[in-house]
């Protein structure tokens, strides 16, 4: 028989209010909230492990739970007042689950192929951009993607919502500007930098081997680590006032060019 939590006092409830608004509760714990279907069938295929289940019957029924989330993890049964007290939207099926955050290493990236082609976005500020790159990844299947400096952790309601579930599709590492260009160099990947200073247009180069993609804020740009290391830096060519883009719109054009190279469109 199911658990059934009805008031916004209950202790848990008060935990997870913490889980959706603190970062720290989400590192001090390792777990974190999802919401929705949709998002929770992507962590699925993400292979996270969900400890709790939590569920509004009068929005999702214990057959389509069953047929979503293995019978053995624990679920509880919310009241209605509850639900709203968690879920961001009201479209999200009445479902929620706690999760176990991944440790996001760059050590655990692995790689399917002798070419991998990886997008790094460096210290993004904004969680709605953080969930457009992660999205425009999805949509190329590139072989990773690097946080660098990262300001939140991804596991950020969010980030999670403008995702729509794509961190869990994408292999994700965080780290340092230093170890990943490290990291980079170990591995013979060629570092491409989208920066405006001693830039060459971005279709004029070779993505067909080894590749990172390196974007930056929009604000500030790039780090002069990333400079200084850099392969090659590109630049796409704009015919109106401003110098500069969308990060994720940036992003998307330089990975789609590079699937083109390699015969994906």
């Amino acid at each position: 028989m199911n658990k059934h939590i009805v008031s916004i006092q209950n202790s848990l409830i008060k935990e997870l209010v913490q889980l959706i608004d603190k970062s720290r509760e989400r590192k001090k714990t390792g777990l974190f909230l999802i919401e929705g279907e949709r998002e929770i069938s992507l962590a699925i295929k993400g292979h996270y492990e969900f400890e709790t289940i939590l569920f509004y019957p009068e929005l999702i029924s214990e057959i389509r739970i069953n047929e979503l989330i293995d019978q053995h993890i624990e679920r509880i049964e919310i009241s209605k007042e509850v639900y709203e007290k968690l879920a961001y939207r009201d479209t999200t099926e009445g479902i929620l689950a706690i999760a176990k955050n991944k440790t996001n290493s760059i050590s655990d990236l692995k790689f399917n192929t002798k070419n991998p082609l990886i997008l790094v976005a460096e210290a993004p500020e904004k969680p709605g951009n953080i969930g457009a790159l992660l999205r425009t990844a999805d949509a190329a299947n590139i072989d990773a993607v690097i946080i660098a400096n990262p300001k939140t952790d991804l596991y950020n309601p969010n980030i999670i919502r403008s995702s729509v579930g794509c961190v869990f599709t994408n292999q994700i590492a965080t780290a340092s500007t230093s170890d990943i260009i490290e990291f980079l160099k170990t591995q013979n990947i060629n570092i491409y930098c989208a920066a405006l200073q001693a830039s060459v247009n971005y279709h004029s180069q070779d993505f067909t081997k080894p590749t990172a993609i390196i974007v930056g804020t929009e604000a500030t740009g790039l780090s002069d680590e990333w400079i200084n290391n850099s392969t090659q830096n590109i630049i796409i060519p704009m015919q109106g006032e401003i110098d500069s883009m969308n990060v994720s719109v940036a992003a998307g054009i330089l990975i789609f060019e590079a699937k083109r190279q390699r015969g994906f469109l």
